[in-house]
């Protein structure tokens, strides 16, 4: 028999978002990681909204598979005022997912910063549009435009030679622009977080250090895993992206020691990974086929894209079975993992993944910007399609 297919899920930014779940049904995915965006950080998740949120998914024709996800409030990263009335709130939450039945919780750790790209529109050959990071651009914001104190220490002479170069050859208005368009990436969306905002926001991590994030991530999960697990909800922390330091912040999710660490905190089930193969991809070191199979057991969701990794630190989102990541050996060994699960028998057999980011390609430069950088409607289905290829592939070579 064919080892189990991975269930195929499509990332969903809700009623706002600009691809519908109609259109996500017609991709062939069955189910959508999405988040109830519109609840501040910090606060319980209103039941009323968490039901009628989950009725409007199954109504397409879709699960609501993962939540992506249920975001973790500063003061419980830095331990300040407020963080225990947002860890009692956070654990609500995830007792109201749980009554409704909503499976998985993808959070993340990263103090102050989501995601970081530089380039939101560089086209490649084929015409393609890709998200980049490039390390010369994001010295020329930390030094130039956000003028962090103590950031050349951060950066060799060449780099900051470099960014110098491409910060002065920028008009006044192609400044600012880039410094609006690097604020707006930090939370993933639109926050209108100003300068002035992020240094006081950088301020709170000045006496924190990647030891002390980690024994505040510990306490965290201390405090809510067992209520994850009584709610039936199992937690998986995403990677950090870029899996570096940047802006002097501390990462302690980029590595598979640091994953490794953080499974060893709370050995409860409910405390589990999500594999995503673009951050962990990021850095060259990260084996990640290897990662997969060797931590495959606390595999809770994935994240399936690939990036192109230049020698000059340079990365961009390549097609998902292009790029630096192997993504057969990937694939197969999530696979091989979902195939020992079930032959022990294991409740959580099955896990979803989702293309993670996509090509901006064909009639995505017809349609309306997609909500957040990234996610296309067209690019999003080669890669689907693409992947549920490979895993079909793959499973048939497979046999229990």
């Amino acid at each position: 028999m064919p080892a189990p297919l991975m269930e195929e899920a499509m990332r969903w930014f809700g009623p706002a978002d600009t691809v519908s779940l109609e259109e996500i049904r017609q991709t062939g995915a069955t189910a959508v990681f999405t988040s109830l965006h519109e609840v501040p950080y910090g606060e319980v998740w209103p039941v009323d909204l968490i039901r009628s949120r989950r009725a409007q998914i199954e109504a397409a024709g879709l699960r609501w598979t993962a939540v992506e996800s249920v975001p973790v409030h500063e003061s419980i990263k830095t331990r300040t005022d407020g963080y225990a009335e947002a860890i009692s709130a956070y654990q609500e939450t995830l007792r109201r997912l749980g009554a409704a039945g909503v499976p998985t919780v993808i959070y993340n750790f990263m103090p102050v910063l989501d995601w970081v790209r530089t380039d939101l529109h560089h086209r490649l050959p084929d015409g393609a549009e890709a998200l980049l990071y490039d390390p010369v651009k994001f010295a020329a914001f930390d030094l130039f435009a956000l003028a962090r104190p103590g950031a050349e220490r951060d950066f060799s002479t060449n780099v900051r030679e470099a960014a110098a170069r491409y910060w002065q050859g920028l008009t006044p208005a192609e400044q600012a622009a880039f410094t609006r368009q690097t604020l707006d990436l930090f939370p993933g969306v639109k926050l209108n977080v100003s300068l002035d905002g992020l240094r006081a926001m950088l301020s709170r991590y000045a006496a924190i250090d990647a030891a002390t994030l980690r024994e505040h991530l510990r306490l965290f999960l201390a405090a809510v895993a067992p209520v994850a697990q009584s709610a039936g909800v199992k937690l998986a922390i995403h990677p950090d992206d870029p899996p570096f330091p940047v802006l002097g912040l501390p990462r302690i999710v980029s590595t598979e020691d640091d994953l490794r660490r953080i499974l060893a905190m709370e050995e409860s089930p409910a405390n589990g990974l999500c594999y995503c193969t673009g951050s962990l991809g990021a850095r060259g070191d990260n084996d990640l086929p290897g990662i997969a199979h060797r931590l495959g057991p606390r595999i809770h969701a994935a994240h399936l894209r690939n990036v192109q990794r230049q020698p000059d630190g340079v990365f961009f989102e390549a097609t998902h079975l292009g790029g630096s990541t192997p993504m057969a050996a990937v694939v197969e060994a999530l696979l091989r993992e979902q195939q020992a699960r079930r032959i022990a028998g294991r409740p959580d057999a099955t896990f979803a993944f989702r293309p993670d980011h996509g090509h901006r390609i064909l009639d995505d430069f017809r349609r309306p910007d997609p909500t957040c950088p990234g996610y296309p409607l067209i690019g999003r289905l080669r890669g689907l399609s693409e992947l549920r290829g490979l895993q079909q592939g793959i499973a048939h070579l497979l046999s229990d």
